[in-house]
């Protein structure tokens, strides 16, 4: 390789650090671990999905997003689960069945708090842990990058169950 070719390349890849440390404030690459949100993400045993998180900068949620989140119980674990309930919603749960919706037992969704479930029902989620604050959360699931034959993955194909009581509401 030439010396020019050398300073030419040096001098691209420094004027790509602003742009990324910029990219950085607003996109992010997370790996997916654990079988929670199968079979959405990691469809299969030993199967690990990469995906592109955008950061929230204004703090826009909607129901069935799928989004990262650090743990209530310890900041230093992040959770990837699935926007089920958002602030005051009202949403049947059933305790004893994850499959079938007891209309008996209604929650709400407190001011500020979102209510969050993994696709698989035996995930570690708000069913465990209660709704937790919009301020943990970290972004939102984009997209799948990888493993290439992922790409195009619809990320609303399955939803989970349905919860939310006051959808007539709306």
């Amino acid at each position: 390789m030439s010396r020019r070719t050398v300073v030419r390349t040096a001098l691209l890849t420094v004027t790509w650090i602003p742009v990324m440390m910029t990219m950085g404030e607003f996109v992010h690459v997370s790996q997916i671990k654990g079988k929670s949100m199968r079979p959405t993400l990691n469809p299969s045993d030993g199967s690990t999905d990469w995906v592109l998180v955008k950061m929230f900068r204004p703090r826009n949620r909607e129901r069935n997003d799928i989004v990262l989140f650090r743990a209530p119980t310890d900041p230093n674990v992040v959770y990837c689960k699935r926007i089920k309930g958002l602030s005051n919603d009202a949403l049947y749960l059933d305790h004893d069945s994850m499959v079938k919706q007891d209309k008996t037992h209604l929650t709400l969704v407190p001011n500020g708090h979102l209510w969050v479930e993994g696709d698989n029902m035996h995930s570690v989620d708000s069913r465990s842990f209660g709704p937790i604050s919009d301020g943990l959360v970290i972004g939102k699931v984009m997209c799948v990058i990888w493993p290439p034959e992922r790409w195009g993955t619809n990320l609303n194909r399955w939803v989970g169950r349905d919860v939310l009581a006051n959808q007539d509401s709306e």
